[in-house]
């Protein structure tokens, strides 16, 4: 075979090289172009948090996302990977909920009930009683318990009072010193004459265990409890309970949480032993299980190295009293247009690009959790997992080690030119490195990082002062589509698109050196030590 001469070999790598620089130029200005002029990212979450609505996991909504998304990721042309996570023994699916107080002044009452607990029976009205604290208290009280709502102590912190037998043992322990307490009272009233510096105890009210007499209220006929609420409302779901749950063993006591303001007006007629009612319609719905979930992940299959990935993700799930919008609206909308906008593109990246929604975050990052324990032997391949789950705040900065500054100089240098309203910064992060973290934190990202894997994620702001708070929203009947800041999102999914297709195209995957804190010697002999003992 005649041997092609030195020179003809580098001039054809000359003539390739432009050719592969021009069209990783000409894929940004296509992805600049179509982000500014017909960007969707609201489009998608409008149709994510108004026509599905909140997602939680085990709902027919949760189900419905799952298919749309994964909908979504076909019709642009990625490869689609829809995986099962787990399963719930029942699902769950909100209806509509009303109440008002009946009375000459009378009110709509502002409440909401946590997921996987009961609704009403229809229409249900009855009297109201605050709940008893000792055995005297619920001898003197129980005929009046039957068809009254009970006004229960603490204040509501977003979970159901727990109903399980452990529970029940705390009670018990808690009833028992209030009956002593109860006895020291009667004898003060009785001897308070002879002896005025005696004073009555208050009887003690344990936020871990309300409703001290539960069961026995239940069974005395009451139509369910109501707790006191900070608004706006945050509701969660029975954590305890819903894995003993099944179709012929469900919960059946509702438990309102009630507009903190309301309550107290309530609970001082109570006080005053005025007669009024309390009307309530609550359409809590369950259905057989088991009931399946999954994580959805769209691939843009790398063309050189397809095996290694960049990783961006956020999850899919969201509770259900308001739409989820937010948590985690803001991360799954900017994915989906992220990846759309590649596609749109023309982008044919060397490496893979994977987008990630995850599954049962709200529930305890089981999704991401699967995915990480399921590939424990290629995240090594994985170049960095960047995660949204933080609001419509814009992405503007990024963080990185030492070691992977030049990288990210190189992919991050075109943001400036998207929206000068929006400068990107890039941060080398100065001093000794963190160390790896030894437990999941509180979003998708932990298990990668505690696998060492890189989990850097872009810093975010509010630049032109819209007064975002998070912490109003997290989690409460406030998660709505009109809590986001649609110029933050579209700009974000641009940012997106163009650093992850950046990454991809680069010739190495990001360095790990840095990234962690080596673990001291004495720690990494520990270490030895219990490996040895297993």
């Amino acid at each position: 075979m005649k041997k092609k001469p030195i020179l003809s070999l580098f001039m054809s790598f000359m003539l390739i090289l432009p050719c592969t620089l021009f069209s990783q130029n000409s894929v940004i200005d296509k992805i600049i172009e179509i982000g500014t002029n017909d960007n969707k990212t609201m489009h998608h979450l409008d149709i994510l948090s108004n026509r599905i609505g909140g997602r939680l996991l085990g709902s027919d909504a949760y189900e419905n996302a799952t298919w749309w998304a994964a909908g979504l990721f076909e019709k642009w042309g990625l490869e689609v990977q829809v995986i099962e996570v787990g399963e719930l023994p029942v699902g769950f699916n909100r209806g509509p909920w009303f109440g008002r107080m009946l009375s000459e002044d009378g009110m709509m009452l502002h409440f909401a009930t946590p997921s996987y607990t009961s609704g009403t029976k229809g229409v249900q009205r009855g009297h109201v009683v605050m709940e008893p604290k000792s055995r005297a208290d619920f001898e003197r009280m129980k005929g009046k318990l039957k068809g009254a709502w009970v006004l229960i102590s603490g204040e509501s912190d977003g979970f159901p009072v727990d109903y399980s037998e452990y529970a029940d043992t705390l009670r018990s322990i808690i009833i028992q010193e209030n009956n002593n307490i109860a006895r020291y009272n009667d004898s003060v009233t009785r001897i308070n004459r002879a002896n005025p510096d005696r004073v009555r105890l208050p009887l003690k009210e344990y936020k871990d265990s309300p409703a001290l007499f539960y069961r026995e209220m239940r069974e005395a006929g009451i139509l369910g409890i109501i707790q006191s609420s900070t608004v706006p409302l945050r509701l969660l779901y029975d954590r305890k309970n819903i894995k003993y749950m099944d179709f012929d063993n469900l919960p059946s006591c509702p438990d309102i949480k009630l507009n903190e303001h309301q309550y107290k007006i309530i609970a001082q007629k109570v006080k005053e032993r005025q007669y009024f009612q309390l009307e309530f319609d609550i359409r809590n719905h369950f259905k057989p299980g088991p009931v399946k979930y999954h994580n959805v992940i769209g691939i843009i299959r790398g063309t050189e190295f397809p095996d290694e990935y960049i990783m961006s993700g956020g999850h899919l799930d969201a509770f259900d009293v308001a739409t989820g919008a937010v948590d985690c609206g803001t991360g799954v909308a900017p994915n989906l247009e992220a990846a759309r906008l590649i596609m749109a593109a023309g982008g044919k990246p060397r490496r893979s690009i994977a987008f990630c929604l995850w599954a049962g975050e709200e529930f305890g990052l089981w999704g991401s959790k699967h995915w990480v324990e399921s590939n424990m032997a290629n995240l090594d391949k994985i170049s960095n997992y960047f995660n949204r789950d933080g609001g419509p705040t814009v992405a503007n900065s990024i963080t990185v080690p030492p070691a992977m500054y030049e990288d990210f100089k190189k992919v991050t240098e075109e943001l400036n030119r998207i929206n000068p309203d929006f400068p990107f910064t890039l941060i080398k992060r100065l001093g000794e490195a963190r160390p790896k973290p030894t437990t999941a934190g509180g979003s998708d990202h932990a298990y990668f990082a505690l696998n060492g894997v890189p989990a850097i994620s872009f810093g975010t702001g509010d630049p032109k002062g819209y007064d975002f708070n998070y912490g109003e929203i997290w989690h409460t009947e406030r998660d709505t589509y009109n809590m986001s800041i649609p110029e933050y999102m579209d700009h974000t999914s641009v940012v997106m698109a163009i650093v992850y297709y950046n990454l991809a195209n680069l010739d190495n995957l990001l360095s790990r050196e840095g990234l962690y804190k080596e673990p001291e010697v004495a720690d990494r002999k520990q270490e030895s030590r219990r490996a040895g003992r297993r």
